[in-house]
């Protein structure tokens, strides 16, 4: 297997319909960033791609004025990955959209299952492009809105100048009940910073595990001493501690869990319980994720998941003074919570 470092990053890109990706997308395929990145589409013609900034054209690869290249999806993502994989060292990453009414999942899976897509890419980040005016009405009535949101790794909630500032707190809370790790960034007209949705490097999962939200944690009725908490300080994330931990909004049927240890892990107990219980719950979990510290292990271990599949690797050194500590992630739907906990408590050297 290629050294993570050394693979192209994929980003998955989704959201409903009329949310802000073709935006997106054209931002990407037109401005002059500086980047190479190979975007593969749905529908060409869906996209609106304005024809003055493409150059040349094959019957499947368009390239842009801006060095970015463009296809379809028109049969198997794997087939053209294969193609894209030819032309390797000619783009940064791989951009791949999904259509406005699909589940993420098996666009995701791709990455996990052939074995030439695995050596040469690997899943970034999922990134959601979410209505802030509209998300909550797709969310009674459109499970696919779920899943795109408890999906993500990174939230990009837009039109946010559409709404009332009430109406954006409404909105993000919804959110943060179906998924409070992703990184949630609010724009207008697609505004963000292409580097905070692209090569977001999901796999140095620091970014999302830090994020601890308040009210996902027991106890939430007495004030909680912050001094243990990594806070995020960046202004996407203050949490508004004022209405009781948002718990109303915990959403009906999606959960997620957060399990850490101080003390390492045997890998001999871990890897074969985690592999277990994808295999068993994985219908039910949408996605997993997790830092591990193994005992007598210098390495730290990563690994994601997307359902039953899971990938992982050795990412790097622990540094001096860092905390060694292992830090696992769910989302999923009917989680069986407890089986899960002590599940991972009989992982913890002791």
């Amino acid at each position: 297997m290629a050294e993570a470092s050394q693979k192209i990053p994929v980003t998955v890109l989704t959201g409903y319909l009329g949310a802000g990706k073709t935006t997106l997308l054209n931002r990407i395929l037109s401005e002059n960033h500086g980047k190479k990145y190979a975007v593969i589409v749905n529908e060409f013609g869906e996209i609106g791609i304005d024809n003055d900034l493409i150059i040349g054209a094959d019957e499947e690869v368009f390239e842009m004025n801006n060095g970015c290249v463009c296809c379809t999806v028109r049969g198997d993502l794997v087939r053209i990955m294969d193609g894209l994989m030819k032309r390797k060292g000619k783009f940064d990453a791989i951009i791949v959209e999904t259509t406005g009414l699909a589940d993420p999942a098996p666009v995701a899976q791709t990455f996990f299952v052939d074995e030439d897509v695995q050596k040469n890419a690997r899943l970034d980040a999922v990134v959601t492009v979410a209505d802030a005016k509209w998300l909550s009405d797709r969310l009674k009535d459109a499970p696919e809105a779920k899943n795109q949101i408890a999906f993500a790794d990174v939230i990009v909630l837009n039109k946010t100048d559409l709404v009332s500032k009430p109406e954006l707190a409404e909105v993000e809370a919804r959110i943060r009940g179906i998924n409070p790790y992703a990184k949630l960034h609010r724009t207008e007209r697609c505004q963000v910073g292409l580097t905070d949705v692209l090569e977001r490097g999901a796999f140095d999962l620091d970014r999302i595990l830090e994020i601890e939200p308040d009210f996902l944690e027991a106890g939430d009725d007495h004030d909680h001493d912050h001094d243990h908490h990594h806070h995020d300080h960046d202004h996407h994330h203050h949490h508004d501690h004022s209405h009781g931990g948002l718990k109303h909004y915990h959403d009906e049927d999606m959960q997620s869990l957060s399990l850490r240890s101080e003390k390492p892990l045997d890998p001999t107990k871990f890897m074969p319980w985690l592999q277990n219980l994808v295999a068993t719950e994985g219908q039910k979990i949408l996605r997993s994720k997790g830092i591990l510290a193994f005992t007598g292990d210098d390495d730290r271990y990563v690994f994601q998941g997307v359902h039953m599949m899971l990938e992982g690797d050795h990412q790097r050194k622990w540094k001096d003074g860092e905390k060694r500590e292992s830090r696992v992630v769910f989302i999923g739907r009917e989680l069986p919570e407890q089986a899960i906990r002590d599940g991972f408590e009989q992982c913890i050297t002791t």
